[in-house]
């Protein structure tokens, strides 16, 4: 079956979905905008408005699961702002549609912020232990998915997602008093999460649980200095006064198992 599900063609699901038309795939891809509508369908995604409340799924669910045999969901928690959601009932909401439908694997985008703020090297072995709210739901969405019996699930813990279009030195930029200047960014530029997405299903690799950050790891104060004189912008200033949070995101299982090559090394 090369049909393919996405559940949130955003900044990241809209240029997968793209890749896995190119591989010979059929993608449904679901939005919760109409206005992106035309977006989808003129790239060859099959449009659906979808959209997740914590009792209830709106939009045609079962025709967007059908005859799908992979889900790709790719929606992140909104815990920001005064419309906060509760992402775990969301997900509790669509797991019975899944259930009744053609799907087979599940691959869940996840994050990093799973894991609590450390000094240590970060495996797929270490304790979870989210200092956030985001964190600690994903946690257990994750649980949700991957022991439901119905379907097999892979878990992506993405780093900081970067891009051509998407940065944080454009957030940290004339900033002052930031901490933890001596930490090791643990970010993952967009054309290897598509990678790495592509390779999970090349390679049938479901039931797992990956890290997914890229191997360099330089300060922050380094990092984000020279990514602001690289843009010509004003370079972020550091708090020296604490010490800083070392923890490294390793992903050297994803390297391993999936023989994965990241493609964008110099971040």
């Amino acid at each position: 079956m090369k049909n393919i599900s996405i559940l949130g063609c955003g900044w990241l699901g809209f240029p997968l979905a793209k890749a896995l038309l190119e591989t010979g795939f059929q993608v449904n891809g679901s939005t919760t905008s109409t206005d992106k509508i035309s977006k989808l369908e003129k790239a060859g995604i099959h449009p659906f408005i979808i959209s997740l409340e914590t009792d209830r799924v709106h939009g045609a669910i079962e025709d967007f699961l059908n005859d799908s045999s992979i889900l790709i969901i790719d929606i992140p928690p909104k815990l920001r702002g005064v419309n906060k959601e509760n992402f775990v009932t969301k997900i509790e909401a669509l797991i019975p549609f899944i259930e009744k439908s053609t799907i087979e694997n599940v691959l869940f985008i996840s994050s990093t912020s799973v894991y609590g703020d450390d000094n240590e090297l970060v495996t797929e072995e270490t304790i979870l232990n989210p200092d956030s709210e985001g964190g600690k739901q994903l946690v257990l969405v994750e649980a949700l998915l991957q022991s439901n019996t119905h379907f097999k699930t892979t878990v992506l813990r993405f780093g900081g997602l970067i891009g051509e279009d998407r940065h944080p030195i454009h957030f940290l930029s004339g900033r002052g008093n930031i901490d933890n200047p001596d930490a090791p960014i643990n970010l993952i530029h967009q054309i290897d999460c598509i990678g790495i997405i592509l390779r999970v299903i090349e390679k049938k690799s479901w039931g797992e649980i990956y890290n997914a950050a890229a191997p360099a790891h330089p300060s922050r104060e380094v990092y984000y200095t020279q990514k602001a004189l690289e843009l010509n912008i004003a370079p972020p200033m550091f708090n020296h006064n604490q010490a800083s949070i070392r923890k490294t995101i390793v992903a050297d299982k994803l390297i391993a198992k999936l023989n994965y090559r990241f493609a964008v090394m110099d971040l």
